[in-house]
């Protein structure tokens, strides 16, 4: 019984599960009505589908993160990318008054499709800058990362002319506010991305690949992995992740705004594959963990509005909370709590 017990904790996925399930008893506690889901106009309503749709971006970055950090790589770029591309799919599609039919009607400036692919297409080209800073150039990832995180918001601002850019062409909306049989279409966005990493990095030998070269790139490149392709093009993944989200939360505040788009989302992404177990020294990552923390991370920021706490102080009521989950994972202290007991058990 008690190998079975320590198997579990030490499961990389079972501090997280704990920590969702007590913050969702915490807001049961708080607000009875937490688990209500209700069906309206075909639609899925409740708190709880208000947290996934909410974390839907935060999780798509956190899956390209997770793959960055599994490489021994950090990447605090993804919130100038979501600024970039979002600013780029607005003022591509912006919306512009015309009358058919006698009826006023908002058209896209250019196709909406075209419009998608540009706003991917300029997310691609971010990851491909850092990929290039950091697997060609051999430079520090943070300090790589860095000079795109900081010219990005120059390069946001400079799209929208510095101003905040409105979308009026409403098929565009259906990205962060549709819903498809009552789920919201963010969701099978997500859905869609975690299916293809997990039949790239468990169906093929990526995974294994891109674990081998944040354990030990130098013995990566010794058997025949082409270590700086793969971190490259990781790079380039974790980007596309970021233009993605961009799309969504564009479609849901309806605008772009290249002040406060994506604005920390880095942070909240590395602290969602954290919680999620995976090792912020590379090596071996956890796809399914990384949304688990993301989930934390969202339900924590709902428990903390929906409980009135002072804008001032639910940054370190955050923080405290990351703290606590990052401690109860971490081996080392576990493995010195285990010898604390073993030791007062067998004084006793």
């Amino acid at each position: 019984m008690k190998n079975t017990l320590s198997q579990l904790t030490r499961s990389h996925l079972f501090w997280p599960c704990v920590t969702l399930v007590l913050l969702c008893l915490a807001n049961v506690y708080f607000n009875p009505g937490f688990f209500d889901i209700e069906l309206k106009d075909g639609h899925l309503y409740g708190s709880v589908i208000d947290i996934l749709n909410r974390a839907a971006p935060l999780m798509l970055i956190a899956m390209g993160m997770t793959l960055v950090i599994a490489t021994r790589g950090i990447d605090i770029s993804v919130g100038a990318t979501v600024a970039i591309a979002g600013a780029v799919v607005a003022a591509l599609i912006g919306g512009s008054l015309v009358i058919k039919d006698g009826v006023q009607t908002y058209v896209s400036n250019v196709p909406m499709p075209l419009a998608i692919v540009a706003a991917l297409a300029v997310a691609l080209l971010c990851g491909l800058w850092n990929g290039l800073l950091v697997a060609g150039a051999g430079m520090q990832p943070i300090v790589a990362t860095l000079i795109l995180m900081v010219a990005g918001r120059g390069v946001a601002q400079l799209i929208t002319e510095g101003q905040i850019v409105t979308v009026y062409y409403e098929p565009f909306f259906f990205i962060g506010n549709g819903f498809i049989f009552g789920i919201p279409v963010s969701l099978y966005i997500v859905a869609v991305v975690l299916a293809v990493l997990l039949l790239l990095t468990k169906r093929t030998a990526l995974g294994l690949f891109i674990e081998s070269v944040g354990i030990n790139p130098v013995a990566s490149r010794f058997s025949g992995i082409s270590a700086r392709a793969l971190v490259f093009w990781v790079y380039a993944f974790c980007a596309v992740t970021a233009g993605i989200a961009a799309l969504i939360i564009t479609s849901n505040v309806k605008s772009a705004d290249a002040n406060n788009a994506g604005l920390l989302l880095e942070l909240d992404a590395i602290l969602a594959v954290a919680l999620g177990g995976t090792s912020l020294a590379g090596g071996r990552f956890y796809l399914i963990g990384t949304l688990i923390g993301a989930l934390i991370i969202q339900t924590l920021t709902y428990a903390i509005y929906s409980l009135g706490v002072p804008p001032e102080i639910n940054m370190v009521v955050k923080a405290i909370v990351v703290f606590g989950v990052c401690l109860i994972q971490s081996p080392a202290l576990r493995d010195l709590l285990m010898k604390h007991a073993f030791r007062t058990g067998g004084t006793a």
